[in-house]
């Protein structure tokens, strides 16, 4: 009889483990997100290559001389370069030195460009620092800073 026995715990062995492999086997594995992978490689992309001051641009919207000191009177225009082939939307945040915000413009863009910004006061700017803050769909890119001096 204990061969008989040990032929029975065999089978039953044998058949228990089949069991677990066919369990594991029909078990749901996570399934990788490869369509989001995909999506997001193959998604159009823009990025900020570019920023620069002046108190004047040309009819191509770049800033024809890069400065960092204005007068009060002046207008600072902000040029933001793009390139890609995405779209997106570009914010100029504008804040005095304890980050209070002056003014704020945004601007649809697509694909390589030049977008511009600017911001003038006519009664003067208060004398300080500044500084324009460039965000592309609500991501900050870039911050440049300037001052305002009653000397320049």
């Amino acid at each position: 009889m204990r061969p008989r026995k040990r032929g029975a715990s065999a089978l039953l062995s044998i058949l228990l483990a089949g069991a677990l492999v066919a369990m594991a086997c029909d078990r749901e594995e996570p399934a990788e997100d490869t369509d989001t992978d995909i999506a997001v490689e193959d998604a159009p992309s823009l990025d900020v290559t570019d920023v620069a001051l002046g108190r004047s641009i040309g009819s191509d919207n770049r800033v024809l001389e890069e400065i960092g000191d204005f007068a009060p009177r002046d207008t600072v225009y902000a040029t933001v370069e793009t390139e890609g082939t995405g779209s997106g939307t570009l914010v100029a945040r504008w804040t005095f030195e304890d980050g209070q915000v002056v003014d704020e413009e945004s601007r649809s863009v697509s694909g390589a460009q030049v977008s511009e910004f600017h911001v003038s006061h006519p009664d003067g700017w208060p004398a300080g620092h500044y500084e324009v803050i460039i965000l592309l769909d609500g991501e900050e890119v870039e911050r440049s800073g300037f001052d305002v001096s009653t000397g320049g």
